[in-house]
């Protein structure tokens, strides 16, 4: 076989074995609940896989401090992720976190950026300001490029998943058991539809 026709085979292999993970792919839809029914906005989401993937999502994330409050209040983020904490107010606020999953702080001035800070590990991260008590947020750490967080409905879309029985997990900041994660084995296998419900304060 000359160089230029294994060189063609190579090219022809790669393009089938694209196309074929291509077409593995599937979405997935979830609706996270409470426990009389209503939905959960806000809900993180996401969905474990033996399957090795080179899916990365953003390399970078932002929690804003805009009128004495974090938003958004829920972060979902994958591990590795660099978060920035830009200060929109015109008062200095001082961000800090105690959770094993990432401890800092951060003096943040108005229109002095502050240098990210890189989540490393899986976890839950809850933000506090030393200057003003009633600020609160939380991002979620996942090792995983397939996740998201539900919208008013409780609704959220996964999207290009692996088919085949994986983990889907769901986390809330509400559950009445602290840092609760559910999980439930699902097989993905096309545009399907699951529902998660999760017990929360009322």
């Amino acid at each position: 076989m000359n160089s230029k026709i294994l060189s063609n085979t190579i090219i022809l292999s790669a393009l089938l074995l694209v196309t074929s993970l291509h077409a593995q792919a599937a979405d997935l839809s979830v609706q996270v609940l409470d426990q009389a029914g209503n939905p959960l906005s806000n809900a993180v989401v996401y969905l474990e896989t033996s399957v090795k993937s080179a899916v990365k999502s953003t390399i970078e994330a932002n929690v804003d401090q805009k009128n004495k409050q974090f938003s958004p209040i829920v972060s979902v983020v994958q591990v590795g992720t660099s978060v920035n904490f830009p200060n929109k107010d015109s008062v200095r606020h001082h961000v800090y976190s105690f959770s094993p999953a990432k401890t800092f702080e951060l003096k943040l001035y108005s229109g002095v950026p502050a240098k990210p800070v890189v989540f490393d590990k899986p976890g839950t991260v809850i933000l506090g300001c030393n200057i003003h008590d009633n600020m609160l947020a939380y991002i979620h750490i996942v090792d995983t490029p397939y996740f998201g967080k539900t919208d008013v409905n409780g609704m959220v879309k996964l999207t290009d998943l692996p088919t085949g029985q994986h983990t889907l997990k769901a986390w809330h900041y509400a559950t009445v058991k602290e840092n609760f994660v559910s999980d439930q084995k699902v097989t993905v296998k096309s545009n399907d539809t699951v529902s998660i419900k999760l017990e929360t304060h009322n």
